[in-house]
């Protein structure tokens, strides 16, 4: 009997992010239905309670040490699970925190690559060649208008968007994901080449994905669909599961 390949995922999560650990393992785990490759998932965290500039800095001074211990566990690939801490940095950032974090892996003597949500949610479009989205953030108007900026610095146009407004992090892990649903009714989607259901790690929207992006007929991803479609390309494996929307589809 042929051994399994077995791939070590790490994830450097907000200490209250209790999101991540769940839908991107139910993704890989979805994918072994299909594909030989198996999957252990790790976890490292930075404090973080409040979705504010303040915190999220503090955050984002302490990956370093996360990306460390998980290089410790000899991961095959890092995810930096928080999209807004590394948009709320400056514009590109996701590539500096990318490098840098892929060095202390390498100091360490255990490189692996490393992948943001903020970069695999621009990556992700710009694969699918949207040129113009639409957007759902939980966030309050000040950190979403620079989720918005730092898109559109990337060069896609952000058409509209929803900011829910939603400071307390648990409180926005505890958001219904079926809510969406509805909610992205109310966004401008004319013309709009695709939808982000949720711009945030810690909003939950994978029951939602598929659902939207039938009925709405546009492609629909979300940070968390993002995050794995880069992992899995990082890991060199088919980008497919099925039924979490068309980044996903295995055509990226």
């Amino acid at each position: 009997m042929t051994q399994q390949r077995l791939l070590r995922v790490g994830q450097i999560v907000p200490s209250s992010n209790t999101t991540m650990e769940t839908e991107v393992p139910a993704m890989f785990r979805m994918r072994e239905y299909e594909f030989p490759e198996r999957f252990s998932f790790h976890s490292s965290r930075m404090r973080m309670k409040k979705v504010v500039k303040e915190e999220l800095e503090a955050m984002d001074r302490d990956s370093d040490r996360c990306a460390i211990e998980l290089s410790d566990a000899r991961v095959d690939v890092l995810g930096y699970a928080c999209l807004v801490a590394i948009m709320s940095m400056g514009k590109g950032y996701h590539r500096t925190a990318e490098a840098r974090l892929t060095g202390q892996t390498e100091r360490n003597g255990a490189p692996a690559p490393v992948v943001t949500s903020a970069g695999a949610l621009v990556d992700g479009l710009h694969a699918m060649g949207a040129k113009r989205v639409s957007v759902v953030c939980p966030y309050m108007k000040p950190l979403t208008k620079l989720v918005v900026e730092y898109i559109e610095s990337e060069g896609i146009e952000v058409q509209d968007y929803i900011a829910l407004e939603i400071p307390d992090n648990l409180e926005v892990a505890a958001q219904d994901p079926a809510r969406l649903t509805e909610i992205y009714k109310r966004l401008n989607t004319a013309n709009t080449d695709a939808l982000v259901l949720s711009a945030c790690v810690q909003m939950q929207s994978l029951p939602s994905i598929q659902k939207v992006e039938n009925e709405a007929g546009i492609p629909t991803i979300s940070a968390a669909v993002a995050t794995t479609w880069q992992l899995l390309r990082r890991l060199n494996l088919t980008s497919r599961v099925e039924g979490c929307g068309a980044l996903l589809s295995g055509r990226y």
